[in-house]
């Protein structure tokens, strides 16, 4: 058997990028977080993300329970599995899953950065830290939804480069993630607003949107003063840097589309 590593930090976002690395790799088989993935589909194990607290999440994602193990064992043998790819926090905990489960040594080793780029990780770790999202390489029917009493969604569909589809992801907030800070909408929208309205180009803030989903934009509708004897889109592009530099050092990720949209353009009211 071809045994493959992924590893990262936990939120980094490896279980989001999981079918579709090991589709690159022509990996048939996925280990993550206690769960036997076959081609898509869980075939095998209980998730880490059923456990109540951190302590046996991890517990379950190394195969420490004798039932759990030999089951995931057993299911690798009947699905014939040839190549798999074990995913983990560490290579340490990659290397502890091919041992508990008697594979092969792991012959590849990648990281979270291999795969991810670094604006995309940014992002996956601000809706782990402020959200408490995880994501489960499997389909949404798959998932034991009564383990879950505070969140289950459907993630996205996986394609591959052709357009074949090879999986799904499901969206869950497990028992143990409990420390996570949730910011209103509001926030977002008065920081945008404040961004805007320091710039001396700007004469009004009409409105001010923030859509956080796949792609996480801001849209923007704006007044500018009179004269206009400056460059108007050099100075637009300015206030889009200036907004993606508050949101970095704010919030530690880059905004994925910042749209301005100049309405009119007044002349400063005399007091």
């Amino acid at each position: 058997m071809k045994v493959y590593s992924l590893s990262g930090p936990s939120g980094t976002g490896k279980s989001t990028s999981a079918l579709a690395f090991a589709h690159k790799l022509g990996v048939e088989a996925i280990i993550d977080d206690g769960l036997l993935i076959v081609n898509g589909v869980r075939v095998a194990g209980v998730s880490a993300k059923f456990e109540k607290n951190t302590i046996t999440a991890v517990r379950r994602a190394i195969f420490t329970e004798k039932e759990h193990r030999e089951a995931v064992k057993k299911a690798l043998a009947s699905h014939k599995v040839q190549s798999i790819l074990l995913i983990g926090t560490s290579t340490k905990m990659t290397k502890s899953i091919a041992k508990q489960l008697e594979l092969d040594a792991i012959e590849h080793f990648y990281e979270v950065e291999d795969v991810r780029s670094f604006k995309e990780i940014q992002k996956a770790r601000f809706v782990r830290q402020t959200q408490g999202k995880h994501v489960m390489p499997i389909p949404y029917r798959q998932v034991e939804q009564n383990f879950f009493k505070r969140l289950v969604q459907r993630g996205m569909e996986i394609f591959s480069s052709k357009r074949e589809k090879i999986g799904e992801t499901t969206i869950v907030r497990p028992d143990f993630q409990r420390e996570y800070i949730e910011i209103g909408k509001h926030v977002y929208v008065q920081l945008l607003t404040y961004c805007c309205s320091k710039q001396d180009i700007v004469q009004k803030v009409e409105q001010a949107q923030f859509v956080l989903g796949d792609q996480v934009q801001a849209i923007l509708t704006i007044q500018v003063k009179l004269p206009i004897d400056y460059p108007l889109a050099t100075r637009l592009y300015t206030l889009q840097q200036a907004v993606q530099d508050e949101f970095y050092h704010h919030f530690g990720y880059e905004l994925d589309a910042i749209h301005v949209h100049v309405k009119a353009a007044m002349q400063k009211k005399k007091s």
